[in-house]
């Protein structure tokens, strides 16, 4: 008897298992990739195992987009594409590398790119959403972003490729004159790509060099900030594999970040600092109403730096009980016969009859803070 799979089986299960076995997963040497947040490398540094798995699939197709561009660049231009650097304290894998012609004439003919670049260049790929798309043509890389490619390329210029198997004959030119840095964007919805170029000096670098030298000082990963403001209220933290060790478990009843204010004096300076915040956010409320009211109607295009475009104003959507009632006697299903809740409230309103209820403790409304001055005695 021969058995049948009924469905077919999903590929996620399998894309994650390779993801795990990636060498930058597995690696516990603190990586230039690492430097997203001061503890999660903290963590990294001091070997502590992960805590959450997190959801990958984002990572994994950007991680699969990323691998067709370079491979790309590496056929039709001849760049060096992954390529491994390191000292004595960080290590990283480069994404490309675009070498100038007097490098690149110190290679044999075959390892030679066909189109040099005017500086050496290093380069990194990041794949990005529709919905963060904007911010990157607005503000460009993130300072983890920048700080990430920045050690890049100042292993680069003080050690060079890294002597390992694979690359020796790049290991053989030694430290090399980078000049600059890009960031290639690469949306992942509509295949958008949008570049940005930074120059690239030893001063610039020094920052991420200090940046890495606070991590590896630090006696415990609990003694580092967290440079995010936690679960919840980053995508970040909502998917680091140490979310439970920073923050501990979840809360049902209250946000993680309760945790960050220990006593009344804190929580009044919260509480001062919250109102605060209110009173300067309110005009900016209004004027932003304003605004928006001044440009009601005008024509979708391009104003200056900026890009006018409308969504909605589109008819709700609403159950059609009618179509409902006569597809079910079309088909000879009874119609479900629910009572009418309002219609039997506004009769009992009516009468001068309180509507029973009672509590459900299965849902919660909202919490809302209220903050009022309290009065001087």
């Amino acid at each position: 008897m021969t058995l049948v799979q009924e469905r077919p089986v999903s590929l996620w299960p399998a894309a994650h298992a390779t993801d795990a076995r990636r060498p930058r997963s597995r690696q516990t040497k603190i990586g230039a990739s690492d430097t997203v947040c001061a503890r999660r490398a903290g963590y990294l540094l001091h070997g502590r195992t992960p805590t959450d798995g997190g959801e990958k699939r984002k990572a994994i197709l950007g991680t699969w987009l990323h691998e067709g561009a370079l491979d790309a660049v590496r056929q039709e231009y001849g760049w060096i594409i992954e390529r491994r650097v390191e000292d004595d304290t960080i290590r990283g894998h480069i994404d490309a590398v675009q070498l100038d012609a007097r490098t690149a004439a110190r290679l044999p003919k075959r390892l030679r790119p066909s189109l040099p670049a005017e500086e050496l260049t290093v380069e990194d790929i990041k794949t990005k959403s529709t919905f963060q798309w904007d911010a990157i043509l607005r503000y460009g890389a993130s300072d983890a972003e920048i700080r990430q490619v920045l050690l890049y390329a100042d292993l680069l210029r003080t050690e060079g490729f890294a002597d390992i198997k694979g690359q020796r004959q790049l290991a053989q030119l030694g430290p090399l004159p980078v000049g600059r840095i890009r960031f290639r964007f690469i949306n992942r919805d509509s295949g958008d790509d949008h570049v940005q170029e930074l120059p690239f000096t030893a001063e610039r670098a020094s920052g991420a060099r200090w940046w890495v030298e606070q991590v590896r000082a630090a006696e415990t990963p609990e003694d580092l900030p967290r440079t995010f403001p936690g679960p919840g209220l980053s995508a970040v933290c909502d998917n680091c594999p140490f979310k439970t060790a920073c923050w501990g478990p979840a809360f049902a009843d209250r946000s993680p970040q309760s945790l960050l204010v220990h006593d009344d004096a804190e929580r009044e300076k919260t509480l001062a600092e919250y109102v605060e915040v209110s009173e300067q956010i309110k005009p900016l409320k209004d004027r932003l109403k304003e605004l928006r009211a001044k440009l009601d109607g005008a024509e979708e295009g391009v104003y200056g730096d900026n890009v006018l475009s409308w969504s909605g104003g589109n008819p709700t959507k609403v159950d059609d009980v009618d179509a409902l009632v006569a597809l079910f006697r079309q088909a000879g299903v009874p119609v479900p016969m629910a009572p009418d809740v309002a219609a039997m409230k506004a009769q009992l309103k009516a009468a001068g009859i309180p509507a029973p209820i009672r509590l459900d403790h299965e849902r919660r409304t909202t919490v809302s803070i209220n903050v009022t001055v309290r009065k001087k005695p």
